[in-house]
Parts: C-alpha cells; sequence; structure tokens
C-alpha cells in the first residue's frame, strides 16, 4: 500500500474514493454523486487530500482542510476506508500522514467533529444539558468511530446534544500535534 496526493489519482480512482465515501458514510453523502461533489469540492491546493492505494485500487481516502486560526488549526475531513479493508492500519496511515501534513504547514492540532447520529455512543439518546461532564466523564465510544480517533491520541473537547436531532450530538475532537 502507498498513500498518494490525490490530485495524482485517476478518474476511475477517484469513482472508487467517491463509492468508499458512500458506502462509510451514507448519513453524509447518500449517493454517488453527493460524493463525487464532496471530492471535486475538496480538491483545492489548499487542503491535503491522500489516498491509500493497494496494487491500483483505492481502499481508502481522507484530508485535512485549509488551516484556521492563524495557521495553527487543521480539520480532519474526510476519513473513508473500504469496509473490507479496514482494521489493516490503512485509517491509522492516513491519518498519520496527514498530521504529517498539518506538521510541514506549521500546525498545532488537527480537530474534527463526529456526528453521533446512530445512537452508537454513549452521549446518544441521553440528555446531554443534564450533567453534562458527567456525561463525559462516562463516556463510551461503542462502535461509534470516536474508538478508533481514541487510539490515535484525539480527545472530546466538546459536545453540540441534539446537533443531528434529539439525543444525536456532534462530538467533536482535537489533537495536539
Amino acid at each position: 500500500m502507498k498513500i498518494v496526493n490525490m490530485n495524482e489519482i485517476t478518474k476511475d480512482q477517484v469513482l472508487q474514493a467517491a463509492q468508499i465515501l458512500t458506502d462509510s458514510l451514507p448519513f453524509g453523502w447518500a449517493t454517488l454523486q453527493e460524493a463525487i461533489k464532496e471530492i471535486d469540492e475538496r480538491l483545492i491546493p489548499e487542503n491535503t487530500m491522500l489516498a491509500a492505494i493497494h496494487n491500483i485500487e483505492v481502499v481508502g481516502w481522507g484530508g485535512i482542510l485549509a488551516p484556521v486560526y492563524h495557521g495553527n488549526v487543521f480539520e480532519l475531513h474526510p476519513l473513508a476506508v473500504r469496509a473490507d479493508m479496514r482494521r489493516r492500519g490503512i485509517g491509522r496511515a492516513i491519518v498519520t500522514a496527514l498530521e504529517e501534513d498539518a506538521r510541514k504547514q506549521g500546525g498545532l492540532i488537527v480537530q474534527f467533529g463526529a456526528d453521533d447520529e446512530g445512537g452508537e455512543t454513549s452521549l446518544a439518546n441521553v440528555d446531554l444539558f443534564d450533567n453534562l461532564p458527567k456525561h463525559l466523564v462516562e463516556f463510551s465510544p461503542g462502535i461509534h468511530q470516536s474508538g478508533f480517533y481514541m487510539k490515535l491520541g484525539y480527545k472530546i473537547i466538546g459536545v453540540m446534544p441534539d446537533a443531528n436531532g434529539i439525543g444525536k450530538p456532534d462530538i467533536y475532537f482535537a489533537k495536539r500535534l
């Protein structure tokens, strides 16, 4: 497997990346056309978009968006790995490469929001306005992707209760580089 800049991949590989996004995150990109649009909008010089290639197939991809806060903070958006290739270090390799790119650009922090629309974490389906600190201390990622990011050193830095409907929070994570 190798990690490459997505500006260097073929149109067929862009379609593979779009399919991975639709398959992995259907709440955000329900159709292939929506996923292709997302990729097209993100492939600009200010962003870093990387793909993991195995043989000639895209098996995962992710990006960091143009920095904010005077170049100190980068947003990880999105990250998707093909379902049959998960748990093989591909997501970790992509995130590590993106963090290194952010460091090279002078970044101090990588952050992102992770919606819990499916009720997968212990923050779902509870009243987070009632003793949020207690809910954070007792946080359990369940099957949510937040468990993956926490293993990579990301910490919860905030929560927006009911962001996606009652009991469906957006959880904000960050990591100091």
